[in-house]
């Protein structure tokens, strides 16, 4: 057991739990670039892993009551069935693995300069979401109103099924591919659908689909023998703990700061991925 995979957890789970960053966005990467794992083995591992530290999240979002059941089902009617596709074309197709592997890394790049926009540009999305929301009556009489609590998705627009089901299916691909897309760039793409949402109703619709979403393309990723089971454990003794302790320290660290340096961070690897 390699103490710096341990160390490697533990830094991506305290990020995670101090952030709500993506794991993804930062695992696979440092698999990649630091430890030098294979990026097929990186990503199959990270989806795993993404699945199990997850749940705990979705868990309690669900007995908080933040999760709204017909955005995330909507979104899971597209990702999954675009995830098992993705594997069949992967398995059927079965290109030769270095050209693969350049084609993944390179995919893993855009994922993240998306992730990295999506940090910075998240507030901009949801506002405009709101300037097309607010077209219809419904929505700009709800607005005037919203000082009085939550609105429901139901009585905001409803869950949007065409739109949601679409952002399903591009993430459930993304997510194969790269093991990148179910944490900021899913979060942003709801802001922008259901702007009048409470924050914490879109992250809980979101961690809810990434659950199954991971947990599948990760059991493709493993029937194709690309995920270490002994770096996946490794990983989760340094994270799980870390992720709590990250949580519990959340409120007192500048949000605002670090999520600009972590779209720095994400952009530059990004672009160390596409000239490497």
């Amino acid at each position: 057991m390699d103490a710096h995979f341990i160390l490697g957890g533990a830094l991506v789970g305290f990020i995670v739990g101090a952030t709500g960053v993506g794991g993804g966005s930062l695992m696979t990467p440092l698999l990649t670039l630091v430890f030098n794992v294979p990026v097929q083995v990186a990503v199959g591992t990270d989806l795993l892993f993404a699945a199990i530290t997850k749940a705990g999240g979705a868990a309690a979002h669900a007995r908080r009551g933040n999760v709204q059941w017909p955005i995330a089902g909507w979104l899971i009617a597209g990702s999954l069935p675009a995830a098992v596709a993705t594997l069949v074309a992967m398995r059927v197709l079965a290109p030769d693995a270095a050209l693969f592997a350049e084609f993944i890394r390179r995919a893993l790049a855009m994922a993240l300069l998306l992730t990295a926009g999506a940090l910075l540009l998240g507030k901009q999305v949801q506002a405009l979401g709101v300037r097309f929301a607010v077209r219809d009556a419904r929505v700009v009489a709800l607005a005037a109103a919203a000082g009085a609590g939550d609105v429901p998705v139901t009585e905001e627009r409803g869950a949007r099924p065409l739109p949601t089901l679409i952002v399903g299916a591009l993430i459930g691909v993304l997510v194969t591919l790269t093991s990148v897309g179910a944490g900021v760039i899913g979060v942003v793409a709801l802001f922008f659908l259901y702007p009048l949402l409470p924050a914490r109703q879109i992250v809980g619709a979101d961690i809810a689909h990434a659950v199954p979403l991971t947990f599948a393309a990760g059991l493709g990723h493993a029937a194709m023998g690309t995920v270490d089971w002994t770096l996946l454990g490794t990983l989760l003794i340094g994270s799980l703990p870390a992720i709590y302790l990250g949580a519990a320290v959340a409120h007192r660290l500048p949000e605002r700061a670090l999520r600009l340096a972590l779209a720095m961070m994400l952009t530059g690897i990004g672009l160390k991925l596409l000239v490497v």
